[in-house]
């Protein structure tokens, strides 16, 4: 197995960082990198972004879409998923020249009940002004089958189900969910499709060709390790027919030039804004092609599920999944003792938030979560086995065992 590549990043070596899934660690190649953009857009400005800037966007979409497997007019930068997810969102509730809104007074978006708040919060919006529906199918957990979460989730599809959206890899419990067969169904059912990919890219292959979603977005400053600002939006063609872009600017109303699609068109230039990190985005991609970074891969899936492991053996406690590469990834997360409904239970998992970090200095989520005390481990190619040595230390010292259950 590979060893750590704790030495190519510019992370405090006096913090154990258990919490890659955040906001993600940038390689000190790749921020160079990044800076050398910086620097060459403040050295001519008026030539950067008047003469050079677009082919610069094209070259470095072009190495993402490779990355991705779709084509390169097919996506676009953004500078954060919430950002680009609001594009679709949005773009559902306007209407289109002559004809009504996508979403309709009394239809339905369809999602699980393990979505990122932010994301919530954009449907809830969305679903207050158009008059729809937000409706969260619950996901019983622990993950069996791919089949049976394709069921559970799908007996909340009905003849008002106008939108699906839902997280590849979710953001609390660390699940994988199978939205390829979600999109497969939907696209039979005419059901438009929108998937969050913020934690999938790198985490996890990524083909997008293959997945068959509508709408895709996903975070490079994320686990692809690129610089912060760095995201994407992919839109199949014919759903590139009724987006709209959040920030009008000069590309819109304007027939694309030949070869451009209107995703890059119309939401690509939008005003003065730094570059860098977008331009940065393929140097992240070589750096893990550099690392055999499907090796890292596999070697922190490795170190995930023994930490599991050990601490399911302390706590007595149930998996959320089975043990396997289809379910989790490079991203864990561990049912532990506390947390109830409401703020029950709340104030112990505050404490031992602090005392990890204060004691320990491990960075690393603890959540109320549903009722149950949760924490989320994420591990990086900087992280090791020492790491999450000190963590089981620290949670054994820290943690009340649970009743174990009856053998």
């Amino acid at each position: 197995m590979p060893n750590s590549l704790k030495s190519e990043f510019l992370l405090d070596p006096d913090v154990i960082f258990l919490n890659h899934g955040s906001f993600g660690a940038c390689p000190r190649p790749v921020f160079e990198a990044y800076q050398q953009w910086q620097r060459e857009l403040e050295r001519q400005p008026v030539a950067f972004f008047g003469r050079r800037s677009a082919a610069l966007l094209a070259e470095a979409r072009a190495k993402l879409a490779a990355y991705l497997n779709v084509e390169a007019d097919n996506v676009v930068y953004f500078p954060n998923p919430t950002t680009a997810m609001n594009v679709a969102a949005r773009s559902l509730a306007l209407p289109r020249p002559g004809q009504s809104p996508l979403l309709a007074p009394g239809d339905e978006i369809l999602t699980t009940d393990q979505e990122y708040p932010a994301m919530d919060r954009t449907w809830e919006f969305i679903a207050h002004i158009t008059a729809a529906r937000y409706v969260h199918q619950p996901i019983p957990l622990p993950l069996t089958s791919e089949a049976d979460f394709v069921d559970a989730f799908w007996a909340g599809v009905n003849e008002r189900t106008r939108v699906i959206f839902l997280s590849h890899i979710t953001c609390s419990t660390s699940l994988i969910f199978p939205v390829q067969e979600v999109c497969r169904r939907a696209r039979e059912a005419g059901i438009i499709t929108i998937v969050d990919g913020a934690h999938a890219v790198s985490q996890i292959p990524l083909d997008l060709t293959a997945i068959g979603a509508d709408i895709y977005a996903g975070a490079c400053h994320k686990w692809l390790c690129a610089p912060k600002g760095a995201a994407f939006l992919y839109a199949r063609p014919a759903a590139q027919e009724w987006l709209e872009p959040l920030v009008v600017s000069r590309g819109w109303g304007h027939q694309p030039p030949a070869g451009v699609s209107s995703l890059v068109a119309f939401h690509e230039g939008q005003g003065t804004r730094d570059l860098s990190a977008f331009l940065s985005a393929p140097a992240a991609i070589a750096f893990q092609a550099e690392h055999d970074w499907d090796s890292q891969r596999r070697r922190c899936h490795a170190l995930a599920s023994e930490t599991r492991r050990r601490l399911n053996a302390f706590t007595g406690l149930d998996s959320l999944c089975p043990d396997s590469e289809q379910w989790f990834s490079q991203m864990v997360s561990i049912r532990i003792p506390g947390g109830a409904p409401g703020q029950e239970g709340a104030p112990a998992l505050v404490e031992l938030h602090n005392r990890l970090y204060e004691d320990y200095h491990i960075e690393m989520p603890v959540m109320n979560w549903r009722g149950q005390g949760l924490i989320r481990v994420s591990l990086q190619a900087y992280n090791d086995e020492s790491d999450v040595d000190t963590l089981i230390e620290a949670l054994e010292r820290w943690l009340p065992q649970a009743a174990q259950p009856a053998r």
